[in-house]
């Protein structure tokens, strides 16, 4: 084991602990003022719940004993069998509680970003109860198989370097499923939905990116070069969407908007994630450039005109980037660079690595719907989904916590 690499993946650790926190004043922000303190406490709930059920099950059924190519096994439940003292075959440099810990994180902020699609209108015990099962159906059958040794996709060859299957399209696509059983917000057809805290949005979205250099840095496993190219391909790729989200407010709206270069860094960070350590550095330019207006005209055409309420865009961000993010690894990735990668991208004239990633994508997706599904069937036989239309005009803060951001405020809500 080395001690350097240890110490650079705890910190990373830290870093993605630290984007759930900035997930949650980032959707905060952008919720209405008395949704605020429901919106944030959705994140701070699952911070406690995927910690402990990642250390009783969760880490054990995603990089456990292979079973089918689908889940892990029950050998480390509660970390059972795990020597501090010793390396898994995952990541030779590290503890094995190293890379525990690092994983976990994972674990915690993935379905954190499902809680955007259903802002102001799910109850909270329902939505607790639908994170507790989705992370068992859903999430950790998909880290066993895209990352664990045996894993059906890892087998086929498709690559994800950070999450872009695991993480950002199972959320997302959860989170349009999930927002489409909900059924839309009362009057979001009749009302102008402003924006209530923009410094906030700005916060959370640089607290995100802070956050994800760790994300993306650290699964490198590693203290080493592929570590250092991750971290820049991340920072290039957010800086060119950003700048290009700037553009097409300029162009739509006449002026840039900082709650549009927010949302511009976070695409691109998504859009990057799978193939941070794959792709060549000048890709990442085309990668977040790219994914800003596929985003922009995609949020626009769910909710205008498939009227899908997809409150805070989880699935215009997460989903849609992470299916670009997955296919530009399909496009851009070396052999050279990373050599898990099998195969070049099919720009290089190789097809093999496309081929898997468009597999893996579709996989992803059909395990993220049936998933949910499943969740939701659940979760119906114990509690209502969503909020009687009293309580969503209240607001989730009122009637789902009993407690209110802004008690000095007495005017109108917008």
């Amino acid at each position: 084991m080395s001690s350097g690499d240890n110490g650079f993946v705890l910190i990373c650790a830290a870093l993605v602990f630290f984007m759930t926190p900035g997930l949650a004043f980032f959707y905060g922000g952008l919720v209405r003022r008395k949704n605020i303190v429901n919106t944030i406490m959705a994140c701070a709930g699952i911070m406690g719940l995927s910690v402990v059920l990642w250390v009783i099950c969760g880490f054990s059924l995603s990089f456990g004993a292979d079973h089918g190519g689908v889940i892990g096994g029950l050998e480390y439940i509660c970390l059972n069998g795990l020597d501090f003292n010793e390396a898994l075959s995952y990541a030779p440099s590290l503890s094995s509680l190293t890379y525990v810990v690092f994983q976990m994180m994972f674990a915690m902020i993935t379905p954190a970003l499902i809680t955007g699609a259903v802002a102001g209108r799910m109850r909270y015990k329902a939505l607790f109860l639908f994170i507790a099962l989705w992370s068992l159906v859903v999430y950790y059958p998909m880290a066993h198989m895209v990352w664990g040794e045996g894993g059906f996709l890892a087998q086929l060859g498709a690559v994800d370097f950070a999450g872009g299957n695991v993480v950002h399209i199972s959320s997302g696509v959860s989170g349009l499923v999930l927002a489409i059983l909900l059924g839309r917000r009362r009057g979001v057809e009749h009302t102008s939905y402003r924006v209530h805290n923009i410094p906030f949005v700005f916060l959370g979205a640089a607290m995100l990116w802070f956050g994800w250099f760790g994300f993306n840095a650290g699964s490198a496993l590693a203290a080493d070069g592929l570590a250092a190219h991750a971290f820049l391909t991340s920072a290039l790729a957010s800086g060119a969407a950003l700048l290009v989200w700037m553009l097409l407010d300029i162009i739509k709206e006449g002026k840039p908007t900082l709650v549009g270069a927010s949302t511009g860094l976070v695409v691109g960070l998504v859009a990057i994630t799978p193939g941070a350590g794959f792709v060549p550095i000048w890709s990442a330019l085309i990668i977040g450039g790219l994914v800003s207006p596929i985003c922009y005209f995609m949020m626009g055409f769910l909710k205008k005109k498939l009227k899908i309420d997809d409150a805070l865009d989880a699935f215009g961000c997460h989903g849609i980037g992470g299916i670009w993010g997955g296919i530009a690894t399909g496009l851009f990735a070396r052999t050279d660079i990373n050599s898990v990668a099998q195969w070049n991208g099919l720009i290089y004239g190789e097809t093999g690595l496309f081929t898997a990633q468009l597999i893996s994508i579709v996989v992803t997706i059909a395990v993220a719907v049936v998933g949910t599904l499943v969740c939701v069937g659940i979760t119906r036989i114990f509690t209502k989904l969503r909020v009687d239309h009293k309580e969503e005009l209240l607001g989730l803060d009122a009637t789902q916590h009993g407690e209110n951001a802004y008690p000095s405020f007495n005017g109108f809500d917008e």
